[in-house]
């Protein structure tokens, strides 16, 4: 008899969470023989939804209707996997799951430990957010007044995002002026760092025949948010007279082959980036399975994929890795007061912090020495294809979701 799992997470948004729905999706629908899933769509912050017609979306939408009618039955599950920051997990199942991007700062908050502790397992997609989980909470309690301690107790797992191919790519008409292009891919917010990203870019090369090209949006891709981002974009730019470097905006949806073909693109150079901090980088991701160089501060998630270990295997380099990217220098800080979000980023915690010079170096390093660079993301292209091939991560996802039959204890019902 299959067991039932249901799948909590933004099955259909546009966002990061959304592909890493869509991507435990792919790894149970490899062991539908034994497995019947049902799917509870939830929205992530303002992020469009997928509106492509496609197979994928025809089952999805099949599956909602199914976790529909369970629900309403009152009918228990199995399994059940919860996509989404771990806020959100509950006791939905006989087995419950919790699957988060994990966290961009240097640990998580104790309701993120807590809420952990009601999961069977956690499986989070990269090293740095693992070792978030890490953190240990000491205090008093105000009512016996002993000590206590919270962390995590459960075990937590990494499986890391799959690369993907496609057999053809859409040509894309960009109309760049310039032959040498810099891309950031980033949604608007302080994390990401836009407006120095920008700012930088332009005071550095303001005399260079170069561009930049921003692809972003804000919440739904519509008119008022492209007209918002534009404004964003170009309070961004210093007034520098006669300026030859460009900057362009892309804003809207874009297909999966259509954004792999913008980091294919014969005048997208290199990928920037100067961001605070992330759980994995999917961005940063695509453009090393892409094969351009990338400039990036060398903290958090992206350094599971930056770093390649030594081809040659010495007692000096055994263990380590070397960085195949352009690496931007950074200090550790404080998150400011106004990226904070209660629970999640609080204000005890860190994360990085680029630093003007070395951003503008490493541009600067990668444009005029760029058959070094090319060569370094074509080594770091190999290694990436291979190391994080879909197949094995598809398979070592599907293992690690699926729990063996005698860990699981008595059936729970969740209703609506």
């Amino acid at each position: 008899m299959k067991k039932t799992v249901l799948v909590r997470g933004p099955a259909l948004s546009q966002s990061g969470y959304g592909e890493h729905t869509r991507f435990v999706l792919r790894a149970l629908r490899t062991r539908e023989d034994e497995l019947d899933i049902h799917i509870l769509p939830t929205k992530w912050g303002e992020t469009g939804w997928l509106a492509t017609p496609s197979e994928d979306r025809t089952w999805i939408d099949q599956r909602v209707n199914k976790a529909a009618i369970h629900l309403q039955q009152k009918l228990p599950y199995d399994i059940s996997v919860q996509v989404t920051i771990p806020n959100e997990w509950q006791d939905m199942a006989a087995v419950n799951i919790g699957v988060t991007a994990g966290i961009e700062t240097n640990k998580v908050s104790p309701l993120w430990l807590h809420r952990a502790n009601f999961m069977k397992k956690v499986i989070t997609i990269s090293e740095h957010s693992k070792n978030g989980f890490k953190t240990e909470y000491r205090g008093t309690n105000p009512n016996g007044g002993e000590a206590v301690e919270l962390g995590c107790d459960v075990p937590v797992e990494v499986t890391h995002y799959p690369v993907k191919t496609f057999d053809e790519l859409p040509e894309l008409e960009l109309n760049l002026e310039h032959d040498f292009n810099y891309l950031a891919v980033a949604q608007w917010g302080p994390r990401k760092n836009i407006q120095n990203l920008i700012r930088w870019f332009v005071e550095e090369n303001h005399d260079e025949e170069v561009g930049l090209v921003v692809k972003m949006s804000l919440k739904n891709n519509s008119v008022v948010d492209r007209e918002f981002a534009l404004e964003q974009v170009e309070r961004s730019i210093p007034d520098i007279p006669d300026r030859k470097c460009k900057v362009y905006l892309l804003h809207g949806d874009m297909s999966e082959s259509e954004m792999h073909a913008l980091y294919r693109h014969p005048k997208v150079k290199a990928m920037v980036s100067l961001t605070h901090g992330e759980g994995f980088g999917l961005p940063l991701f695509e453009a090393a399975y892409s094969g351009l160089p990338i400039v990036a501060p060398g903290w958090s998630g992206q350094c599971d994929f930056l770093y390649m270990p030594f081809e040659s295997k010495t007692k000096k380099n055994s263990g380590k890795r070397k960085a195949m990217f352009a690496e931007v220098d950074y200090t550790l800080g404080p998150v400011p007061k106004h990226a904070l979000w209660k629970d999640v980023i609080e204000n005890d915690m860190l994360w990085c912090y680029p630093t003007e010079g070395s951003f503008k170096l490493r541009m600067r390093q990668v444009r005029k020495n760029y058959s070094k660079w090319s060569t370094k993301a074509e080594k770091l292209q190999a290694w990436v294809c291979e190391e994080f091939r879909a197949d094995k991560m598809v398979k070592k996802l599907a293992d690690s979701i699926l729990v063996k039959e005698e860990s699981v204890s008595k059936i729970k019902v969740f209703s609506l």
